[in-house]
């Protein structure tokens, strides 16, 4: 992903999700995805999907049982 992409999701995700320390970070190795953190914490990647001549991002945050605990 160019690091316009990465700023427009960032300011999409921090927009749907209200939090103003989510960062997109480019990923070194992989192009078509991204990783998302709040502050300092790794919550998901977003991928790029173009096909068709369409463009999508998928976004994806695995949830452990552990983060459920109070």
């Amino acid at each position: 992903m160019n690091p316009q992409e990465l700023v427009k999701l960032q300011t999409y995700l921090r927009k749907v999700f209200g939090a103003k320390t989510l960062s997109v970070r480019a990923r070194p190795k992989i192009k078509d995805s991204a990783e998302v953190y709040v502050g300092d914490e790794f919550v998901g990647t977003v991928t790029r999907d173009e096909d068709d001549g369409e463009l999508c991002y998928q976004f994806q945050m695995a949830i452990l049982d552990i983060d459920l605990e109070d």
